[in-house]
């Protein structure tokens, strides 16, 4: 009995022991198939493509633009240096507001200009080389394909007799036309004709004259836009619209006529009425010349009109302008006239004239112009006190031109040579053009010629400057009367770092005009030069190569613009030209 319960008792044990075997192995067998499962159900792992969920987007927040800092003007502090301390030159100044003498002027608003390109938006040229830097008297690109003169219209134009038996005919120094594409709405209210006031788009060529007349000249056609506007005085220097696109243009007259003596016209390009005139018979003046070759500036922030003159004096004038376009109105009411006036130690009645004939540049606070008496003078437009001058030799009627050159502020300016002052008629005198640092006045470089005058017709640079920008932006270009003959002249290139000589062509007949740098869309540039002996050139502006030329039967002291492919320039034989280039 007690064996075969002992048999019984091994048997159990072994079936528990096989029975524990076989769920061991059957567990093994079942997380060997579970791990195999969740193997095959990983992503990238083979097998069948795993299914995942996508899952529900995280929306960002937009960030909010990180605000771009408004860029610190470029620090312009004028100050005089060894050599061009202002007392070396001029002996002595005065302000006068409102016709009572002013100590200690301070501007009541602060005068501050911008950088040239910021001048304004009106589309055109609005001022002679284009704004307060001066460095441009083009607006927009150029499609050359022929690069040569295409067709032209022409407009004729007359003379005026001044009292003293002087004839003024056409257009003379600088007499650059002004061009502006006009906005439909303000065409609306001008005493246009009604095809101009309903053209799509209009641009408008607006030039003064010598024989007392102002033309309106659609530019494409020649077609006269408006009636001619007869003022009665000769208009030989160039003159301002307003930057801000008021129907308003600031004029000056640079001779007596029978209506009386020369002054500053503002006048409603509404209506053609006269506004406001300024500047005969000023008791201020030192200098009995009320002649206004110059073109102003108009500070568009404080409404002021910076206007100088052949008599010595710089006005200062607050316009309190009022344009409403849907009254169809416009109106000046001056109420703060400010005069500033000056003294040079070697300015005498009959040499070295007080007076300003060139136009002014002004940067920040800060006005660069030269005078007749050979000094160019850097004047602070908030106190009327001199930062600097410099001596510029000669009767100087060339306008500077501002450049900044990384950041830093410079002049490229020249001289004339006049008769009986530095040498006599006939013989020679040495014309510098100069590149000056505009915060010091002091003289970077220099390139001088040899030049001869004639009494009344002074050779040396009586044009401006052309400062090269895009692929010219390493040259400057200038036009040198009556060399290396009487009669000849050149159109230098020079390198604005060294002030060598790149490239010059000589002409037949000198220039007193001003040349023109334009571009392609490429930003290759081309020059338009003008000369005396009636022709007008198209110039390669990297080689100096001659494009192509035009004679256009008069002499051409004036100073052309372009506008995209138009050119405009009058001569003094009475016509104006525009010329399309293919």
């Amino acid at each position: 009995m007690g064996k075969t319960k002992e048999i019984k008792k091994r048997t159990n044990d072994s079936r528990i022991i096989i029975m524990a075997g076989i769920l061991a192995v059957l567990a093994g067998i079942l997380a060997f198939i579970i791990y195999k499962q969740v193997s095959l159900d990983l992503p990238g792992s083979g097998g069948m493509p795993a299914v995942t969920s996508t899952p529900e987007p995280t929306l960002e927040p937009t960030p909010e633009p990180t605000p771009e800092p408004t860029p610190e003007p470029t620090p312009f502090e004028p100050h005089s240096v060894a050599g061009t301390e202002p007392d070396k030159f001029i002996t002595g100044t005065d302000v006068e507001v409102d016709g009572e003498p002013a100590e200690d002027y301070e501007d009541d608003t602060g005068i501050i200009f911008g950088e040239g390109a910021e001048y304004t938006e009106v589309k055109g040229i609005t001022t002679f080389r284009g704004n307060n830097f001066r460095d441009g008297a083009s607006y927009g690109t150029a499609n050359l394909n022929n690069k040569q003169f295409g067709e032209y219209w022409t407009v004729s134009t007359g003379s005026l007799s001044a009292p003293d038996g002087a004839v003024w005919t056409g257009s003379g120094w600088t007499g650059q036309p002004l061009i502006v594409e006009w906005p439909y709405e303000t065409r609306q209210i001008m005493d246009m004709y009604d095809w101009a006031k309903q053209a799509e788009t209009l641009t408008e060529v607006i030039y003064p004259t010598m024989d007392g007349y102002i033309y309106f000249i659609e530019l494409t056609s020649g077609e006269y836009t408006r009636e001619p506007l007869y003022i009665g005085y000769s208009f030989k220097g160039t003159g301002s619209l307003d930057p801000r696109g008021y129907p308003i243009l600031y004029l000056g007259a640079g001779y007596t006529s029978a209506l009386g003596k020369s002054r500053v016209f503002v006048i409603s390009l509404i209506d053609g009425s006269i506004l406001y005139t300024f500047g005969n018979d000023d008791r201020f003046a030192l200098r009995d010349w009320p002649m206004f070759d110059a073109a102003p500036l108009i500070d568009a922030d404080t409404d002021k009109l910076i206007y100088p003159g052949e008599n010595g004096v710089l006005y200062i004038i607050t316009l309190n302008t009022a344009y409403d376009e849907t009254a169809g109105t416009v109106s000046v009411d001056p109420s703060r006239v400010v005069k500033w006036r000056y003294q040079s130690n070697r300015t005498t009645v009959y040499t070295y004239w007080l007076g300003m004939e060139a136009s002014p540049v002004i940067w920040q606070s800060h006005l660069i112009i030269p005078d007749n008496g050979g000094n160019l003078m850097c004047l602070n437009l908030n106190t009327l006190t001199l930062d600097w001058v410099q001596d510029t030799l000669d009767d100087s009627n060339s306008t500077p031109v501002l450049e900044l050159e990384d950041g830093h502020p410079y002049i490229y300016t020249s001289t004339s040579f006049h008769a009986g002052w530095r040498a006599a008629e006939n013989a020679t005198a040495t014309v510098p053009v100069w590149k000056i640092d505009a915060e010091t006045g002091e003289i970077i470089w220099k390139t001088e010629y040899s030049c001869r005058t004639v009494s009344g017709v002074s050779g040396g640079v009586q044009g401006t400057i052309a400062v090269g920008k895009n692929n010219l932006s390493d040259l400057v270009f200038v036009p040198v009367a009556r060399t290396p003959a009487g009669s000849t002249g050149i159109l230098a290139a020079l390198d604005k770092r060294t002030g060598e000589e790149v490239w010059k062509i000589e002409t037949q007949m000198y220039s007193w005009s001003s040349p023109v740098v334009f571009y392609d869309e490429n930003g290759d540039g081309y020059i338009i030069y003008c000369t005396s002996g009636f022709y007008i050139y198209l110039l390669d502006g990297r080689t100096g190569e001659k494009l192509d030329s035009m004679n256009i039967g008069g002499n051409i002291e004036a100073s052309p613009a372009v506008f995209e492919n138009y050119v405009v320039v009058g001569h003094r034989a009475q016509y104006i030209y525009g010329i399309e280039m293919n």
